[in-house]
């Protein structure tokens, strides 16, 4: 969706505050206060809830250009950890911001709400991935998910992917063990799929890789055709 220069004036609010943080850096542990969000200016990122036997099940892999901590937002506190996976460049802001969005801005909460919808679905396909398909299927959608979720800000995006996830947390994105994900990512080589290096995959067939896995990307068609016109003055 095109935005207006009022919109996107309203946007550049969310982005005024940057912060340097390195790897590892907790932005919220799960349970604290949530008065804030955070636009993920460069680095990884992800969400996380804790389990009882201290494991850690990752819900979100976060990429530059998303929200972060949007969940948090709609409760008393913070519903899952947020740590980054790479240092990065993050931007803070009180959620008290948005009042403004939801007040002045009607087509920019209907984007919201949009994206919101997305999001939804994009997570059900996880937890459908999770649940009902083999090891090799998990690996396969999570490296096309992030894949076509970095071209939407890098469309010269070719076919490799840069992966500064460890094992380890891989595995902890698609409910398998270190040793386990690293089987599959042989398996996925072996089978003319992948090409691995140093810090990167190449992903050699695609379709393929969607064919084994059921991948679909959620983030390429949103329909925006219904959200309200600018205002003539904007």
């Amino acid at each position: 969706m095109k935005l207006t220069a009022g919109e996107r004036d309203v946007l550049r609010v969310l982005e005024s505050q940057r912060r340097t943080v390195s790897r590892g850096t907790m932005l919220r542990r799960e349970r604290d206060p949530a008065d804030g969000m955070w636009v993920l200016q460069s680095g990884w990122a992800a969400s996380a809830l804790g389990m009882p036997d201290g494991s850690r099940q990752i819900t979100k892999v976060h990429l530059p250009g998303d929200v972060v901590g949007t969940p948090g937002g709609a409760l008393n506190g913070g519903v899952e950890t947020v740590s980054m996976l790479t240092s990065g460049i993050v931007s803070p802001f009180p959620r008290s911001v948005l009042t403004t969005v939801f007040r002045d801005h009607q087509r920019l909460a209907a984007l919201f709400f949009v994206l919101v919808q997305v999001e939804r679905v994009s997570l059900s396909d996880r937890i459908a991935s999770i649940g009902r398909t083999d090891a090799r299927a998990r690996v396969a959608a999570l490296l096309l998910d992030l894949t076509h979720r970095l071209r939407l800000t890098n469309p010269a995006m070719e076919d490799r992917l840069s992966l500064p996830m460890t094992q380890e947390d891989i595995g902890d994105t698609v409910g398998l063990t270190a040793v386990h994900v690293n089987r599959m990512m042989r398996a996925l080589a072996d089978d003319g799929l992948i090409a691995r290096g140093p810090g990167s995959i190449r992903l050699l067939d695609e379709p393929g890789l969607a064919r084994i896995s059921g991948y679909i990307s959620r983030w390429s068609s949103p329909d925006t055709s219904w959200l309200p016109e600018p205002p003539e003055d904007a």
